[in-house]
């Protein structure tokens, strides 16, 4: 059984972000091989949106409505609503999700 996945504006802000500051310090090839491997890891929560995991920093504080799955060494965090993943952010893994958490909060 297939489910929609949706990317909320801030994931889409997020993956613009990535290509930019990929295509800026590395290459525009390496960019696009970058988005399209995110890309795919999104799609791929069409048929296993439950194979991911609750984010620990989130379990920790008891929030676990939201899950991830990893394209190293970036973060994928979703949601599962009324059977549909919504995807609400693209991280980069080596970033303290907290404050990054935070900072989106506060914006």
């Amino acid at each position: 059984m297939s489910v929609a996945v949706l990317l909320t504006q801030e994931a889409e802000d997020d993956l613009v972000a990535l290509h930019a500051y990929v295509s800026a310090t590395a290459s525009v090839a390496r960019a696009d091989a970058l988005l399209t491997r995110l890309e795919d890891a999104c799609r791929s929560l069409e048929t296993m949106p439950r194979r991911g995991h609750v984010p620990p920093e989130l379990e920790r504080v008891g929030v676990t409505d939201f899950r991830e799955i990893h394209v190293r060494p970036y973060r994928i965090i979703y949601e599962i609503v009324d059977g549909d993943v919504h995807v609400h952010a693209v991280l980069d893994g080596r970033r303290d999700l907290p404050e990054l958490l935070a900072q989106r909060l506060l914006r």
